[in-house]
């Protein structure tokens, strides 16, 4: 059975959590916006990020790897996504939205940096460039937004 390198699982394993985290602070943020399209934009988000993260755990374990359960697994990492506590102190939607924003640049990143790696399967490189396509495509819709405030 093909399998990944220890660092590309590691890289694909944050990757997960990235999209569990950012998951977690769309909710958040539909939760507490009054706008109609900020909550519908960041509920969609939410299941995006959801779906986005089953299909990489179904990607991950059929190489044979574990996947980490649970949330981010160290601190080293550091979350230039969503700092969900900052925001809802702000209860801003201005704030929120302009979080999203830097969290959508941050992800088509983390992405790009994934999808560098030499030793990607055919079938996880798909995935991983179809999900990086819609954030970016999504990027220009949450700025759309931007004018709706």
């Amino acid at each position: 059975m093909e399998t990944y390198t220890e660092e590309v699982g590691s890289k694909l394993n944050n990757l997960l959590e990235k999209n569990y985290d950012a998951e977690k602070g769309y909710k958040a943020a539909a939760e507490n916006v009054n706008h109609s399209g900020l909550k519908n934009y960041f509920s969609r988000k939410a299941e995006q990020r959801r779906t986005f993260g089953h299909e990489l755990k179904t990607e991950i374990k059929s190489f044979g790897q574990d996947v980490n359960k649970g949330g981010s697994a160290t601190g080293a990492v550091h979350r230039t996504w969503m700092d969900v506590k900052s925001w809802l102190s702000q209860d801003n939607e201005e704030s929120m939205l302009e979080e999203a924003i830097r969290g959508e640049k941050a992800s088509v990143d983390e992405y790009n940096e994934v999808l560098n790696e030499t030793s990607l399967p055919g079938s996880t490189k798909s995935v991983l460039l179809a999900q990086k396509n819609h954030i970016e495509s999504d990027l220009s819709e949450v700025k759309s937004l931007e004018s709706l405030k």
